[in-house]
């Protein structure tokens, strides 16, 4: 029994922060009373906005300020209405009201997708919530319902849903406030100004007189134009930063004789075409949301495969590195062996053996540093891009081939980072290639390296001497398969236009080179 008990057991501990929840709820719903009409029934959306808002834990406490606010309201009203109606249409709302919000907060949706999820849930809440209450009411009042009753439904249900749909955007931004992506900053100066001339619309709507319905009209529409420009710029968010710009002021300045049962017909009509604006504002803030997400996921995984492709670049030219420096010593070794022995050949008296082995071993020696360069031009990382490109391997194979002209270097490419300098290093030996294998004619080779503002980088033209020749179909597309992977990693370009190939690599000035250094 005693283990019965304890399974059963629940606990429920009382929250002084939840008593002041409730506390605040109620009085909130019971002061937006004061100020609201049938038409624009700010309590409703003030009870969607909070279950946005507050967690699911406190619930109940938000369902006891409902408790509190409908109990100061109605009690007054068990003779005129009956008991029934009293406790069924006050106790029933809020949790009707927490199971739209609860099945729809269980598929919370993404950045992209968010306008649309708002809609849906302010129309639920504003269909199911005053439905159930219209039912309530049409079954137990004792007195028969008005002869006008569509247009009571309708324009009860109206004004939730006018509510809520004004609130309800504004709530959840709140809750999504540290929520990725955040705010961009590329519109400082325009949101503001946006949403000072939609304040500066609304106060001049309180100021209009109660009869001139076309003049709020007319300043309806002019606060769209900001409205609109803030979900352009910001997507749902703008919007639902818009949204209640432009209906509170439009209700505040709505006549009214003091109770939430007057309506205005004019204003009534106004309304209606601000709730259809609404429902435009978030529809196309969230096909805004939804592309600029794509664009952005789309740039960051293009950012990452350019990062990757960049690093397994450097990664293999690590490798050759080590290689080209092994190579080094391996070279290093042989010319001094073959050096000890043309000095023992001539301590013997072979002297004409020994000048012919030194002969061999000079030119062998000279071709293995050239194949040794072409794995790596370890001389860039002293001397820089363009002594490594004159004095290396590259060059004198391109002398062997008698059909490229002596490049024409400028600038200092010191200056830039040795990765880039690889990288340009290597597409210009590859451009090179290429034109002598699949054209015909001499091949000119220019560089200028320099900065321009706060980025420096490098130009190489790769031509045909001829400038009446055009680079052939397949030179244009092997090139742009060869070189552009390589260049694309490193942020540059690949132009292929009439007899040349451009190639464009640059970097932003953050810090010194290590080749400058």
């Amino acid at each position: 029994m005693d283990r019965f008990k304890k399974a059963v057991e629940l606990s429920f501990r009382i929250r002084p922060a939840g008593i002041a929840l409730a506390a605040v709820y109620a009085l909130s719903c019971l002061g937006s009373r004061q100020f609201s009409l049938d038409q624009f029934f700010l309590p409703a959306g003030i009870r969607a906005a909070a279950l946005l808002i507050v967690p699911t834990r406190l619930w109940p406490y938000l369902l006891l300020g409902e408790y509190a606010y409908f109990a100061t309201l109605r009690i007054p009203m068990i003779d005129t209405y009956g008991l029934d109606w009293v406790i069924l249409a006050s106790t029933l709302l809020m949790p009707m009201a927490m199971l739209v919000v609860y099945l729809h907060r269980m598929r919370m949706p993404s950045e992209a997708a968010t306008g649309l999820w708002l809609l849906s849930l302010s129309f639920c809440t504003a269909l199911f919530v005053p439905g159930l209450n219209l039912g309530i009411s049409y079954v137990l009042w004792s007195n028969p319902p008005p002869s006008n009753l569509l247009d009571a439904v309708d324009r009860t249900i109206f004004g939730h849903f006018a509510a809520i749909i004004t609130l309800v955007p504004l709530a959840f931004l709140w809750s999504r406030r540290q929520a990725d992506p955040g705010w961009s900053d590329r519109f400082v100066a325009p949101t503001a100004s946006a949403i000072l001339v939609m304040l500066v619309l609304g106060l001049c709507m309180q100021l209009t007189s109660a009869g001139a319905h076309t003049t709020r009209t007319h300043m309806v529409l002019l606060a769209a134009l900001p409205a609109i420009a803030l979900t352009f710029m910001h997507g749902w968010r703008g919007a639902a930063i818009a949204i209640p710009l432009l209906n509170l002021p439009l209700h505040g300045a709505t006549p009214s004789t003091g109770l939430p049962s007057s309506f205005d017909l004019g204003t009534f009509a106004t309304q209606q075409n601000m709730a259809v604006m609404s429902v435009a504002l978030l529809a196309l803030g969230s096909s805004i949301s939804y592309h600029h997400q794509r664009a952005r996921s789309r740039g960051l995984a293009e950012a990452t495969t350019l990062r990757l492709a960049r690093g397994s670049h450097q990664t293999s030219e690590r490798e050759l590195r080590e290689r080209a420096v092994h190579l080094k010593h391996l070279g290093e070794g042989m010319d001094s062996s073959l050096s000890e022995m043309v000095s023992w050949l001539k301590s013997q008296g072979h002297h004409a053996v020994a000048n012919s082995l030194q002969h061999a071993s000079s030119v062998h020696s000279r071709l293995f540093r050239e194949q040794a360069s072409l794995v790596y031009p370890t001389g860039l990382e002293q001397v820089g891009l363009y002594i490594a490109l004159q004095a290396g391997g590259a060059y004198e194979i391109w002398n062997n081939t008698h059909r490229v002209i002596p490049p024409r270097l400028a600038g200092n490419p010191c200056l830039l980072t040795v990765d880039l300098q690889l990288a340009i290093y290597r597409s210009l030996i590859e451009a090179v290639s290429l034109l002598l294998e699949l054209e015909t004619g001499q091949v000119c080779v220019r560089a200028r390296s320099g900065r321009a503002g706060k980025r420096r980088g490098i130009v190489a033209v790769v031509s045909l001497l001829d400038r009446g020749c055009t680079l052939s179909t397949r030179t244009t597309h092997q090139a742009v398969e060869r070189l552009a992977g390589r260049m694309l990693a490193y942020g540059g370009t690949v132009h292929c236009r009439g007899n040349r190939l451009r190639l464009v690599l640059h970097e932003p000035i953050t810090h010194a080179s290590p080749a400058a250094a």
